[in-house]
């Protein structure tokens, strides 16, 4: 069975940036002394400096993850990769940090290991750390977001994640292909469990897509 084709739509929608800043004053096009970055107007500190703001997950999955790759076949790679691993755990202790993978999981092309974040301001320090400290790896940090349709439309959650995973991420250093088809054969999955053509439950199936992607 096809995925719904609300899994792979033509186009995402955004809603408008400025949504809640609507009628005021236009900005002025005055210079800072540096004669080049504008000035703008007085305002209240913003709140995402203190919580991430929705749809990002403030639960316990963390609203961003972060996937640091290296090549397994590669013996420079995977050495610093292992110690990369040993020095946030110890300079980062309260982050979630998962285990060293030594083989490709889920959509990840190449071995890898994950990094959950928290807080605006564990985010904040830890990505430019890991901007210096990653050396020859890559990493994807990609938001978890609770915009899907939870257990009433797992096919719709899929979806979400695999925008979370594309659309929505960043990349530190060389940007590598993930495996899509992998949320292709999940959404495939949940959409045959939910017709009742698979002995298998959507919510396993999610389940088990998640916990491949997360460690």
């Amino acid at each position: 069975m096809a995925a719904p084709d609300i899994y792979n739509p033509p186009l995402s929608t955004y809603p408008s940036p400025l949504e809640g800043y609507e009628g005021l004053p236009p900005l002025s096009d005055d210079k800072n002394e540096d004669g080049k970055s504008l000035k703008n107007a007085e305002a209240e500190r913003s709140p995402a400096y203190d919580a991430f703001v929705d749809p990002l997950d403030r639960g316990r999955r963390g609203g961003f993850d972060v996937h640091i790759y290296y090549f397994q076949a590669n013996p420079g790679q995977t050495a610093y990769a292992r110690a990369l691993h040993e020095r946030i755990r110890r300079e980062f202790p309260e982050l979630r940090i998962y285990r060293f993978w030594d083989r490709p999981i889920g959509p990840h092309p190449v071995a890898m290991f994950e990094v959950n974040l928290f807080t605006p301001a564990q985010f904040g320090a830890f990505v430019p750390w890991l901007a210096v400290w990653r050396g020859p790896l890559s990493a994807l940090v990609h938001p978890n977001t609770t915009d899907g349709g939870g257990d009433a439309d797992p096919v719709l959650e899929i979806a979400v994640e695999r925008r979370n995973h594309t659309q929505r991420a960043m990349w530190l250093g060389e940007r590598l292909p993930l495996d899509l088809s992998v949320f292709d054969k999940m959404a495939q999955n949940v959409a045959a469990a939910a017709s009742g053509t698979t002995g298998v439950s959507g919510d396993d199936q999610k389940a088990a897509i998640v916990g491949s992607m997360s460690g």
